[in-house]
């Protein structure tokens, strides 16, 4: 399958997260045809999967279509595909639709669960990356609470009501905070029988704090709602092993639990055809101070799936949101510089601030020298979050259950759709 114009040179990005989307966005006027692939048809909004795998919202809200994004963007055009393989040479990506040519390919594929080659690890733990994954553990999670309500064997009932996110990061710390909520607003309420006594709910963490990125006062505040919560935290320790029913902590602790959940690490993705030498730590692209692939005049990497590497910068970006969309945005002006023979500009991070919420009126949020923790940084977490998601819909059916919750303490959304199993469990071909 190959439309492929000679009127204006292709760009051809591959992903629809966040840096795909934005650089799309900003080639809107450019003197080129914009091609986005995407193996969905939707953008995710990940920030809040955490509240999908909670029941806290809906999972379609948080997924909006890429053709309503574009319905106005003459030069865009949008394909429904799985990427195979990219010949560099040929200038030809193959996907389960065809051949298609390019003049100007942006790889913005985003990153998946890293589990650092522990195959055990991979398949006895959830990963929540997308939409699918989201619903597994929601899924898991109601599942094992009705099984804790009928099982007459305590040991079983224990490991079905023990719950452990390994990965002290944003999401690991957002996740074991809902999940504490659950606890306390849901459990006695809507099983009888079950106290929160009975559910247990741990965080293990690699580095010697929880969000280890953000500053010490916003790390060391979020350990201490963590904790007032009633959450069991492990600083400065790895998981070693999980079989399903024991999961073992290198430093001597055992956990017999049904639930890990893990949002330890990621890895870039990308589909075959790249050279090794272009591949950096993270199964990552190596790319230049304007995110062009090193080696390549034609191959840029944005977002996650990038490896900028300068003297400026010689550790990187970090892997959030604000960093894919600024280099969508840079990229789509050094392209047409590139394409009219002017200078282009390297790529400059600005950092807006990072936040964390932890349960109800319980966030941090570093913005610039400013720190502010609690109500307040709960209340910005919200309104940004808000405001971030695509179409007026997704904000207003997000903010009427947040206000639903916020005043009952409750969810319509605890749903098994599709009862979990390891062996058939949904998922997307990113995360196989």
């Amino acid at each position: 399958m190959d439309n492929n114009s000679k009127a204006k040179p292709r760009v051809l990005i591959i992903g629809g997260g966040f840096a795909g989307i934005q650089l799309a966005k900003s080639l809107k006027h450019a003197p080129v045809e914009v091609m986005l692939l995407d193996k969905h048809n939707y953008h995710t909004f990940q920030p809040l999967l955490y509240q999908v795998a909670t029941g806290a919202i809906e999972g379609d809200s948080i997924g909006f279509p890429i053709r309503r994004i574009f319905g106005r963007q003459k030069n865009f055009t949008f394909h429904l595909a799985e990427v195979q393989k990219v010949d560099t040479e040929a200038r030809v990506v193959t996907a389960n639709i065809g051949d298609i040519h390019y003049d100007y390919l942006v790889m913005a594929t985003g990153a998946n669960t890293n589990y650092f080659g522990n195959k055990e690890l991979e398949h006895y733990t959830l990963p929540m990356k997308n939409i699918a994954e989201a619903l597994n553990v929601r899924s898991l999670i109601l599942q094992n609470l009705e099984k804790a309500l009928v099982t007459v064997d305590e040991a079983e009932r224990e490991a079905l009501l023990t719950f452990v996110v390994v990965g002290g990061g944003p999401t690991g710390v957002e996740l074991s905070g809902a999940i504490a909520e659950l606890r306390k607003f849901i459990l006695c309420k809507d099983y009888p029988g079950l106290c929160d006594k009975d559910m247990h709910v741990y965080l293990v963490e690699g580095k010697d704090r929880v969000l280890g990125a953000m500053s010490e006062q916003a790390s060391a505040k979020a350990g201490k709602f963590l904790t007032e919560m009633g959450i069991q935290v492990y600083n400065g320790v790895h998981v070693s092993s999980y079989n399903g029913d024991i999961l073992k902590i290198d430093n001597g602790v055992d956990v017999k639990t049904r639930n890990v959940f893990w949002a330890a690490g990621v890895r870039g993705e990308m589909p075959e055809g790249m050279p090794a030498e272009t591949i950096a730590k993270g199964n990552r692209l190596q790319t230049d101070d304007i995110n062009r692939v090193k080696g390549y005049q034609n191959v840029f990497a944005i977002g996650d799936v990038s490896a900028v590497s300068s003297e400026a910068n010689p550790n990187g970006f970090p892997g959030v949101a604000q960093v894919a969309l600024q280099q969508g945005k840079q990229l789509a002006k050094n392209l047409v510089a590139i394409i009219n023979n002017q200078p282009t500009k390297p790529f400059q991070y600005n950092d807006l601030g990072t936040m964390a919420t932890i349960g109800r009126h319980m966030a941090v949020a570093d913005l610039g020298k400013l720190r502010f923790q609690g109500y307040f940084a709960w209340l910005l977490w919200l309104f940004v979050h808000l405001l971030s998601l695509a179409g007026f819909t997704n904000k207003a059916i997000v903010f009427l259950n947040w206000a639903i919750n916020y005043i009952t303490r409750n969810s319509d959304n605890r749903l098994v759709i599709h009862a979990f199993d390891s062996n058939t469990m949904m998922t997307d071909p990113q995360a196989k």
